[in-house]
Parts: structure tokens; sequence; C-alpha cells
């Protein structure tokens, strides 16, 4: 195929696909294999742009190799964040082998070193598929790597339902967004057709892959690596899968009833995993509607679990996408913001931002969640509504009040850095998909909530407990 060769039709239909973003069109020219660049969906199972670089490449007649990039400086990453990443690349490593594409892992240190670009050099790739991220750095990178690269890049959406693009825009309310989702959902929410790639990834040439048995971040010197590791949570594919049974076996029944008691393990938990791109939220949700289907469960208790993993988290992703300041207080409401400023010379307790983090507040049930964050890289739902709030209460300001509620976020949750944590921030401090309240003091029209209000909905005495 020459240098200048128009795109084969068979291809120009592949990039039409509603989940697919034509980042650099060409010029096509020929090659030895197609490369799948992972980096938000890091899984091989029911990946829609693993499928799609797979289409491609059987259509090229080519192999595929997926190739993932680790970088000494994502952003706000720390040691806690590339060791559960570091466990879901062993399961990727397995799972592409088994699936019978390449897998190259390659660590750029900060001086320098390996990049994308002379990866598809070295390799001589005919096409790059990428991921999408909606959050800013990411998606930089995307654009900035379109306006370099010397061959076709594509861009799937592999990570949320109903692909974010179709929707062209973000919503105030969730319910101005539902009837939108709904509209498309029954045409995306369908497992992905596993295609075989018709040939093997077989290099003439050893390709330098990095150890998933070495430290992947030794060499990283700036890197954070005060944050730990924890052990309550194993990162990858294979524990998400595992975990994701377990809930619709134990869990799912009693959803709706136990879902706002952060005393019992009444939600999945499965929000690293997402995050990481681990798993699919169609692989979720498929499940889920299957059990309902077979009886197992309610129908109420599918659906509102569904609301959570499909409508809050797309329009979340929406919020991102949409919102040029989603991770700091100019995202707010106007309403909102009106509001916070008219109250923000009103008498408050103030804590320190080192006060917040170390859990040394007055009030115990705050403390509880903190710690729950610290120690386990995971809050339930539930309580970070009332941690943000408090953070807005105790703050100099509500501007101070996002901005240590996104550190602590990013920080220390395992799900941190992503959509779903900036669109709660966003809902709990400055009124992002909520509705005006009663004006009070420091919180104007946004909505308050409080630990006696709290203690009468669920055990607090117990969640407290288990997180001393």
């Amino acid at each position: 195929m020459s240098e200048n060769s128009t795109l084969p039709a068979e291809l120009e239909a592949l990039s039409q696909q509603p989940r697919v973003t034509v980042r650099r069109p060409g010029p096509w020219r020929g090659g030895r294999c197609v490369v799948y660049w992972m980096q938000r969906a890091g899984r091989i199972l029911a990946n829609p742009a693993l499928e799609v670089a797979i289409a491609a490449a059987n259509l090229l007649d080519l192999p595929v190799v997926v190739y993932f990039q680790v970088i000494p400086n994502y952003p706000n990453a720390n040691l806690r964040h590339y060791h559960f990443l570091q466990q879901g690349l062993r399961d990727v490593a397995a799972d592409a082998a088994e699936r019978g594409v390449g897998f190259v892992v390659r660590r750029r240190l900060p001086k320098g070193g390996a990049t994308l670009e002379g990866f598809l050099e070295e390799v001589d790739a005919a096409l790059v598929i990428g991921d999408e991220n909606p959050c800013r750095a990411p998606e930089r990178w995307r654009q900035v790597l379109a306006t370099r690269l010397k061959l076709p890049f594509w861009t799937v959406d592999a990570d949320v339902v109903v692909p974010s693009k179709l929707f062209g825009r973000s919503y105030t309310l969730l319910h101005h967004f539902r009837p939108h989702l709904k509209k498309e959902l029954d045409k995306f929410l369908v497992a992905s057709e596993e295609v075989k790639p018709l040939h093997a990834w077989a290099p003439e040439k050893a390709i330098e892959s990095s150890s998933l048995d070495v430290e992947i971040t030794e060499g990283f010197t700036e890197l954070d690596r005060t944050i730990t590791p924890v052990d309550s949570f194993c990162g990858g594919t294979h524990a998400a899968l595992r975990l994701l049974d377990r809930f619709l076996e134990d869990g799912l029944a009693d959803y709706d009833e136990k879902r706002n008691h952060p005393e019992l393990r009444g939600t999945s938990r499965l929000s690293p995993y997402l995050h990481f791109g681990h798993i699919s939220p169609i692989t979720i949700a498929l499940a889920v509607k299957r059990v309902a289907a077979e009886g197992r469960v309610t129908s109420w208790a599918s659906e509102k679990f569904l609301e959570q993993l499909i409508s809050w988290r797309e329009l979340s992703v929406l919020f991102v996408r949409y919102e040029a300041n989603y991770d700091n207080w100019n995202c707010a409401a106007p309403w909102a913001r009106k509001t916070l400023l008219e109250h923000v010379k009103d008498e408050r307790k103030h804590y320190s931002f080192d006060t917040l983090e170390r859990a040394e507040t007055q009030d115990e049930l705050w403390n509880a969640a903190q710690r729950q964050m610290v120690t386990t890289g995971w809050m339930h739902n539930y309580m970070r509504m009332y941690w943000a709030k408090k953070i807005l209460e105790w703050a100099p300001d509500p501007e101070h009040a996002f901005e240590w509620a996104v550190t602590l976020n990013d920080r220390y949750e395992l799900d941190g850095r992503d959509p779903n944590g900036y669109a709660g921030i966003a809902w709990a401090i400055v009124g992002r998909h909520d509705r005006p309240w009663f004006n009070r003091p420091v919180f104007g029209l946004v909505r308050p909530m409080s630990g006696k209000a709290l203690e009468k909905k669920f055990d607090s005495r117990t969640y407290v407990r288990q997180n001393t």
C-alpha cells in the first residue's frame, strides 16, 4: 500500500463507528502491525479499543501489539496508584497472550527514554489506536500526539456505555440527562464482539519489554512514595471479576437497602477497577441485568445499581469532558457561587489542611471517613458526600475547600483522579448537578449534611469503630 493511499473502504467504515474518533486521518501507508496504545482501558477483556484494533489489523492482514508506557509523572499519581496499576498489567500480559496479541511494556525514566512515537517507528506501525480519557492532561497528550504522528491515529471511547461524543454537551441535572441516555442505551449496552486476530504477533527481531516482576517505579526519583500500597484491594481484571461475582451473589439483592449504610458491605466496591479500566462498565451492567432476568434479584435493586453505574457515572464523564474547571471551584453552579460568596465571611470552625489530612478534627464520624480513605484507598460513597461538605464548613473559603477535597481524594483514593470524584466534589461543595436548598450560614443555598442526621440513618458508631 503506497504512502498516499486513501483509507480502504472497510477501514473507513470501521473508523465511522460511534465509539471511534479519528484524531489523524492519514496519509495512509504500509506497515508491519497495528498498535493499540493502552492507557485508560487497562484490560484485554471487553475492551472496545482493542476490538477496533484487531478488526483493523485483520482488514490489513497484520498482527496487533498492545503497548503500555509507564511514565514517572502521571498527574497526581503516587506509589499506591502505581502498585495497583502494576497488578493490573500482569493480568493484561496473561490475557493478551491467551488472546493472541502482543503486549509490550516500556518504562520511561525521568531523564527520558521510551516514547510511544519511538515504539511506533521501531515496530513499523501502520495504524495506532488509543483509548480515551476526558481528564485534562491525558486529553492534551492525545491532541499533541495527533499533531506529531505521521500515521493514522484513532481513539476509542472504551470506558463508558454510551460514547460521550453522542451527547455533545454536559447536563445540569441528572433528570435532564436521563431521557437522552435512555434513547441511546439499548444500542450500546451490548457485549463486545470478540474478534479473533488473524495474525499472531511474531516480530522478526526481539522487542524489549519491561519485566512486570520488577517494581515498575524503580528509578522514578520524584514519585511520592509516602502514600503506600494497600492490601484491601488487588488490582487487575481477574480480581475485579471475582469481586463482581461476590457482589452479584451476596450484595446486589440488598443493594437499595444497604447502599447508604457505610458500616455494611452493601456496595460493589468496583470503583477502583473502573477507574483503572480493569473492568468494563458494560461487563458489570450486563451481569447485573442477567441476574435480574434470572429472578435472583429484583428489577428495583438492579435499576438502583445501574443508576449509579451508568447514569451518574456517565453524567460525571460529560461534566469533566465539557467543563474546563472540573477540578476547581470555578465550576460552581451560578446560584451556588453567588450564595457561597455571600456567606464567605460567616463564622466557621477552622481546621488546617494538615489537621484534616491527619483526621484530627472533633468530628469522629468525619475522622473515620478520612481514615478509611487513607488506610484502605477507598471511602464509602455515602460518606464521601458528608466528608466533602464538612470540608466546605471548615475550610477558610469555598475555593480552598474544593482544592483540599480534590487533593485528599486524588492522593489517597485508588479511584481518585477520576471524573466520578471530581463530579462528586462539585456536587457536594459547589452545587453542580444539584438544586438550590435552603439558605443557611456558610453553605448558602448548597445542600448541607449533618452528623446528627446521618446518625439516624445508619449505625455510625459501628462505622467509627471499624475505622479507628
